[in-house]
C-alpha cells in the first residue's frame, strides 16, 4: 500500500542541481578514513581519494586527485589495462587483482572491488586491507572489508516520487531505470500498513534536520528482501525551497546477521561495568563533528557548548598528527564489528596541551553514529615539557610555536578560516605558508571537500594555464583525451595556489576572469563551467613592486589580498627556536630508530642565535642532517657551519669557482627550486637557468 504522500513531479532544479548534491552526500559516506577507496571517472582520473588510499599508494591524497590509476600500476599490468576497462564496462562491476609499482613502496598485489556508474561517469574502487603492508596478506586479511557493498544512488522528489535512479540502484534492486523512474520510493520496501507514515515521517526529518539516517527492510524486483541501511538528505534551492531528497542506500544483510549473533552470544551475561570517571562524547562519522558531549568530557578537552555549537569541535582537531592512523583503525573496527578494544591515545585540548585518555567506541543503532568512552589516565597538561625547557607547545595544525608573531597569526587563521573570503599568505620561503592554508582549510566549512594544491613555480609557463583550467580532447596536438584542471578539482573544496606571484602577466587576466565570475572555460572548450571554489594564494615575493614594475596586474593583486596574513620569518621568533628543534629531532630520531634525549645547552644556544635565512624549511634539514650524525644520546650539530662568524671559506681557485660554489649553496638551502634561488641572487629565473650551465651546476651537485 502506497503511502498517503502528495504526488509532485520532480523539478528541473533537482535533475539539474540533484547529482552535484548526491555526489557530495555519496563523497561524505564512502571517505571511509582508513580503507583505500577511490573514485574514478571514465578517463580513470581519480576525482577523490580516501585517507586509506594515499596510505596505500605511498602520497599524501591530495596528490592522487586528478591522476591516473596507470600512473601507480606497475609497468608490466600496463597492457592488461584495455581488457580489464573492456570487461568492466560490459559487466558494470568488477573483482580482480592489481599490481601496484615499486615506487609506492615494494611492488605488490591487491584485490579490489570495482563498481560502474555510482554517479554518471563516477566509478567506485575499493581495494582489500592487504594494500597497507609491504607483503601480501592472506586469508582474512586479504578481503575486501565487509562492509562496502554496492550502492544505490538515486535523486527523489518533495513528494517521494523517484526521479533519477543509477546503475548502483539497477544493481541492488534489480529495476532498470524505466521501471523505478516516475514510481513512487515505497515501491523499494514491503508492503506495509505503516509503512507510508514511516516514509513521510523520515522525510520530514530529512527535511527538518538536513539529514536523517535510517535501517529499514527493502525489496528487490525479484521480492527478495534486505535490510538496508538508507541515508537521505533535503535539497533545497537557492532560496532555501525545498526540492527533493538525494539518498543513498546500501545492502547491510551481513552487519545485521552479525549483529544478531552477538546479541545471542551475549544473552543473559551482565552488562559490562563502566568506570565511574568515564565519559562520553557522541560523534557523527559523516562529518566528523562531535554531536554532543557531557560537561566531563568538555572539562577535559577545554571546549564549551558553544564550541559544539558552532562546529569548531571535530574529531581531528582533538587528535594527535602523530596518531591519526590508530584512531582511524579504531573507528573502522568500532564500524564493522559494532564496538572496538578499549585503547590509550592523546587527546589535544583547546590550548595546545595534551592529555592521555583510554577509549572505547561502540556503534549505535543508526549509522555513522557512535558513542565514545573517555577516561582520563592523567591529570591534564598544560602544555607539553621537554628536555630542559618549560615553554608550553601549541600544536595548532602541525604548526609549533608559541611566540607572539605566531600567535597572531593563528588569532587571524580563526577568524578568517569560517568565511569564504580568499586568504593571501606572505612570507620568506620556508616560514610555512602551505601549513597555513591547510589549516584555513580543515577549519573551514569545506574541511570534508578537497583542498587540491598548485605550486605556480614548479610548473613550466606553457603549461601552467592548462594545469589551472584543464583541457579538452583535440585542443592541441597531443590533446589525445580531456583534463580535469585544479579549479575543477577543487570545485565546492579550497584550491591553494602557492608561488602566486610566478603566474604570468598574460594568464592573470584569466584567473582574475576565473575568480570574479566564478566560472571559466577549459582550453579548446566552449562551455562555460561554474565552480564554488575557495582561494587561498602564498607567495614569497613583494606583489606591491611588481605592480610597480608592471609584474603583476593590480586588479588582480586586490582580488588576492582581501584578508593577507603575514608569516613572520624564524629570525623573528627566537623563542620558538627550542620547540622546533625538539620536535624535529624527535621526528627524525624516530625515522631512523636513534635515541636522542639530550641536547646540549651550548648547541640550543647556537640553534637560537643562528639567523635561518632558510627559515623553518633550513632548519629542519639542519636538524634531520644533525639526527644523522649523532651516535650517542645526545644530539651532534656541526656548529661550526652556524657560528655567527662563519664566512665563506677562503678558495684559490678562480673567481668562476667561487660563483658555482655560491649558486649551489644557495640551491641547497632553497631546496633545489630554481624560482627561489633567482629571487634570493636578485635574478631572473633564466638568467639563473643559463648560469648553472655556464658553471656547470646540475642536480647531482645539490
Amino acid at each position: 500500500m502506497a503511502p498517503a504522500l502528495a504526488p509532485a513531479r520532480a523539478t528541473g532544479w533537482l535533475l539539474k542541481h540533484g547529482p552535484r548534491e548526491l555526489e557530495r552526500l555519496f563523497r561524505a559516506i564512502v571517505h571511509h578514513p582508513s580503507a583505500p577507496i577511490l573514485i574514478v571517472d571514465d578517463e580513470r582520473h581519480h576525482r577523490d581519494a580516501s585517507w586509506g588510499a594515499g596510505r596505500m599508494l605511498g602520497v599524501p591524497r591530495e596528490q592522487i586527485i586528478g591522476r591516473t590509476l596507470d600512473e601507480f600500476l606497475d609497468p608490466a599490468v600496463e597492457p592488461k589495462v584495455p581488457e580489464l576497462c573492456q570487461t568492466f564496462i560490459d559487466r558494470g562491476e568488477l573483482e580482480s587483482r592489481l599490481e601496484l609499482a615499486a615506487a609506492v613502496g615494494s611492488s605488490r598485489e591487491v584485490d579490489y572491488i570495482a563498481k560502474s556508474n555510482v554517479l554518471p561517469v563516477r566509478h567506485l574502487m575499493v581495494f582489500g586491507n592487504q594494500a597497507f603492508g609491504n607483503q601480501a596478506a592472506t586469508g582474512d586479511e586479504a578481503r575486501i572489508p565487509a562492509w562496502i557493498q554496492d550502492f544505490a544512488l538515486l535523486l527523489v522528489d518533495s513528494g517521494g516520487t523517484i526521479a533519477a535512479w543509477y546503475a548502483g540502484a539497477e544493481r541492488m534492486f534489480g529495476r532498470p531505470e524505466r521501471e523505478a523512474v516516475g514510481q513512487h520510493m515505497s515501491l523499494l520496501y514491503p508492503a506495509a500498513d505503516t509503512l507510508g507514515a514511516r516514509l513521510s515521517d523520515e522525510l520530514n526529518r530529512s527535511a527538518r534536520e538536513g539529514h536523517f539516517a535510517s535501517e529499514i527492510w527493502a525489496v528487490k524486483a525479484t521480492g527478495e528482501r534486505f535490510w538496508a541501511s538508507v541515508i537521505t538528505m533535503a535539497l533545497n534551492d537557492e532560496n532555501g525551497d525545498l526540492q527533493g531528497y538525494a539518498a543513498v542506500v546500501r545492502d547491510f544483510s551481513s552487519r545485521r546477521e552479525r549483529d544478531e549473533q552477538l546479541r545471542r552470544n551475549r544473552a543473559g551475561r551482565p552488562p559490562p561495568a563502566v568506570a565511574q570517571t568515564a565519559v562520553a562524547g557522541i560523534i557523527s562519522g559523516e562529518f566528523d563533528q562531535l554531536r554532543d558531549a557531557n560537561d566531563a568530557f568538555l572539562e577535559i578537552v577545554g571546549y564549551t557548548r558553544e564550541d559544539i555549537a558552532a562546529g569548531r569541535l571535530y574529531w581531528p582537531k582533538l587528535s594527535v598528527p602523530e596518531a591519526v592512523a590508530m584512531d582511524e583503525l579504531a573507528h573502522e573496527e568500532a564500524l564493522q564489528f559494532g564496538g572496538c578494544t578499549p585503547y590509550r591515545k592523546e587527546l589535544v585540548r583547546k590550548d595546545g596541551s595534551r592529555i592521555e585518555v583510554q577509549i572505547s567506541t561502540a556503534v549505535l543503532f543508526s549509522p555513522f553514529r557512535w558513542i565514545s568512552f573517555v577516561r582520563p589516565l592523567q591529570p591534564a597538561r598544560h602544555g607539553s615539557v621537554d628536555h630542559e625547557d618549560r615553554k608550553p607547545v601549541l600544536h595548532f595544525e602541525q604548526i609549533i610555536g608559541s611566540s607572539a608573531g605566531l600567535q597572531r597569526v593563528l588569532g587571524q587563521v580563526e577568524v578568517v578560516a569560517p568565511t569564504n573570503a580568499t586568504v593571501l599568505i606572505l612570507g620568506e620561503t620556508g616560514t610555512g605558508k602551505e601549513l597555513i592554508a591547510r589549516a584555513v582549510h580543515r577549519l573551514s566549512p569545506r574541511r570534508q571537500l578537497p583542498f587540491v594544491t598548485l605550486n605556480c613555480a614548479a610548473i613550466p609557463t606553457g603549461l601552467l594555464e592548462s594545469e589551472l583550467f584543464g583541457y579538452e580532447r583535440g585542443a592541441f596536438t597531443g590533446a589525445l583525451s580531456q583534463k580535469i584542471g585544479r579549479f575543477e578539482m577543487a570545485h565546492k573544496g579550497t584550491l591553494f595556489l602557492d608561488e602566486v606571484g610566478d603566474i604570468p602577466l598574460e594568464l592573470q587576466p584569466k584567473l582574475l576572469r576565473a575568480l570574479q565570475e566564478k566560472s571559466f572555460e577549459r582550453l579548446g572548450g566552449t562551455k562555460t563551467i561554474p565552480i564554488d571554489v575557495r582561494l587561498v594564494a602564498a607567495t614569497n615575493r613583494n606583489l606591491t613592486q611588481m605592480m610597480v614594475d608592471k609584474l603583476f596586474r593590480s586588479d588582480l593583486y586586490y582580488r588576492l589580498k582581501v584578508f593577507p596574513v603575514t608569516l613572520p620569518p624564524l629570525r623573528d621568533r627566537p623563542d620558538d627556536i627550542p620547540q622546533l628543534v625538539r620536535f624535529f629531532t624527535k621526528k627524525y630520531a624516530t625515522e631512523l630508530n636513534k635515541h636522542i634525549g639530550q641536547i646540549p645547552a651550548e648547541t640550543m644556544e647556537a640553534l637560537v642565535q643562528w639567523p635561518w635565512p632558510g627559515n623553518i624549511r633550513e632548519l629542519e634539514n639542519f636538524i634531520e642532517r644533525s639526527v644523522i650524525l649523532s651516535r650517542g644520546p645526545g644530539l651532534r650539530v656541526p656548529l661550526e657551519e652556524i657560528r655567527p662568524d662563519k664566512t665563506l671559506p677562503a678558495y684559490d681557485g678562480s673567481l668562476e669557482q667561487v660563483e658555482r660554489e655560491h649558486v649551489i649553496r644557495v640551491l641547497r638551502e632553497t631546496g633545489g627550486v630554481i624560482s627561489k634561488a633567482a629571487l634570493r641572487l636578485a635574478m631572473p629565473r633564466t638568467t639563473l637557468n643559463a648560469l648553472m650551465r655556464k658553471l656547470g651546476v646540475e642536480r647531482k651537485d645539490l
